[in-house]
C-alpha cells in the first residue's frame, strides 16, 4: 500500500490528540500554553526563543538583553543558543539577560564541534559565557550527512564528550538537531541514547505530488523529517522541538505566519524555535502561542499540499548548504 498523505496522518499522532498528550497546562502570569518535553518531563513553553542570527541581529548588547527580557516577561522559558552563534556572543548575552532569573528556564546550547576534546573546552567555557553550573540540554549542532554522524560518533568525538559531560552534569540532557537530511537523523536517533532532538519542520517540507489517492509522497524529492525522523524520536520518548518554520523566511510570502506557526505547533512538538529580531514579530508570534488551537488534519494536509509542490525542493537545496551562525 502506498505511503498517501491521508495514511501518514492516521499513522502517526498529528493534530489535537498529539498536543493534548503535551499539554503542561497554562502559566498563570503569561497565559502562555506548556507543553512536557518528552521523556525529560520539563514543562516548556509551546514557543522557544531562537537566539541565533535573528536574535544578534539586534546587534547591540543592551538591545539583546531587553529582547530576551520581553521575551521572559511574556512566558517563554525556552531559550535556544549555540556556541556557534557569533562565536559564543549569543551565549554571552543570554548570560546576561538570565542573571538572577534562572529557576523554571529551559536553557539550551550547541556543539558544533566534533572533536571531543575540542568540545568539552567550549562547553566549559559555555558554563562560564551562561554564568551556570549546568546546562540543561546540549544539542550536536546540525548533525549533516553519514560522514558527519560517523565524525560525532568517533571513539573521542562530540558524543562521547556528551555523554560525559552528561555524567558530569554539567548538563541534565543531550539532543541533537538537523535541518539538513532526514535518513541520517533518524539513523543518529535510532542508534543512541538522546534524550531530546530539533529538526526542521514546516508545511512546506512533506515532499508531495498529486495521485489517483490525494496527495502523495513523492520519490523524486529527498525525504522530510515529519516523515522519516519524527516518528523515530516519538516512539522512544524524545523531547521533540521544531525548527524552520518560516523556512528561513522562504514561507513568509506563501502563507500567514499565524498559520505556519499553527502547522508546527500542531504536531507532536513541545516547543517551536523561532527566532525574532523585531520586537513587534514577538508580539505577534506569542499571540499566536497564547491563543493556540490544533489545526485539525485536513487543514495540515491541505496547506502542506499547497506549499510542498512550490518550495519544498527549494528549501532542500537551500538547508543542505545553510550555516546555523
Amino acid at each position: 500500500m502506498p505511503l498517501t498523505r491521508r495514511t501518514l496522518f492516521q499513522s502517526i499522532p498529528f493534530g489535537a490528540l498529539a498536543v493534548r498528550s503535551l499539554d503542561a497546562g497554562v502559566d498563570s502570569k503569561s497565559g502562555m500554553p506548556m507543553r512536557v518535553l518528552g521523556k525529560t518531563g520539563a514543562k516548556v513553553s509551546c514557543v522557544g526563543l531562537g537566539c541565533g542570527s535573528r536574535l544578534l541581529s539586534y546587534k547591540d548588547e543592551d538591545k539583546v538583553v531587553a529582547a530576551i527580557d520581553k521575551a521572559l516577561s511574556m512566558g517563554v522559558n525556552y531559550l535556544d543558543s549555540a556556541f556557534g552563534y557569533g562565536g559564543g556572543k549569543s551565549e554571552t548575552w543570554v548570560g546576561k539577560a538570565i542573571q538572577g532569573r534562572r529557576q523554571g528556564l529551559w536553557l539550551v546550547t550547541k556543539m558544533g564541534e566534533r572533536n571531543g576534546g575540542k568540545a568539552m573546552r567550549i562547553i566549559e567555557e559555555s558554563l562560564k559565557r551562561l554564568g551556570v553550573n549546568q546546562i540543561d540540554l546540549i544539542h550536536v549542532h546540525s548533525l549533516l550527512f553519514a560522514d558527519d554522524l560517523a565524525a560525532v560518533e568517533a571513539k573521542g568525538g562530540l558524543l562521547e564528550t556528551l555523554y560525559k559531560a552528561r555524567d558530569q552534569k554539567l548538563c541534565r540532557f543531550i539532543g541533537v538537531t538537523s535541518h539538513t537530511d532526514p535518513e541520517t537523523l533518524k539513523t543518529a536517533l535510532q542508534r543512541h541514547d538522546f534524550d531530546c532532538t530539533q529538526m526542521a519542520l514546516n508545511a512546506a517540507l512533506v515532499g508531495m505530488k498529486s495521485g489517483t489517492g490525494g496527495m502523495v509522497i513523492n520519490p523524486e524529492v529527498k525525504t522530510s523529517f515529519e516523515t522519516v525522523a519524527l516518528p523515530v524520536a516519538l516512539k522512544k520518548k524524545m523531547g521533540v522541538t521544531a525548527m524552520k518554520i518560516f523556512g528561513q523566511d522562504g514561507l513568509v510570502n506563501a502563507a500567514s505566519i499565524d498559520t505556519l506557526i499553527r502547522y508546527s505547533l500542531s504536531l507532536p512538538v513541545a516547543s517551536a524555535i523561532l527566532g525574532m529580531p523585531k520586537l513587534e514579530h514577538m508580539d505577534q508570534n506569542l499571540a499566536v502561542a497564547r491563543s493556540f488551537r490544533p489545526m485539525k488534519k485536513s487543514e495540515m494536509r491541505d496547506l502542506s499540499g499547497k506549499l510542498a509542490p512550490q518550495y519544498k525542493a527549494k528549501l532542500d537545496a537551500f538547508f543542505r548548504d545553510h550555516v546555523d551562525a
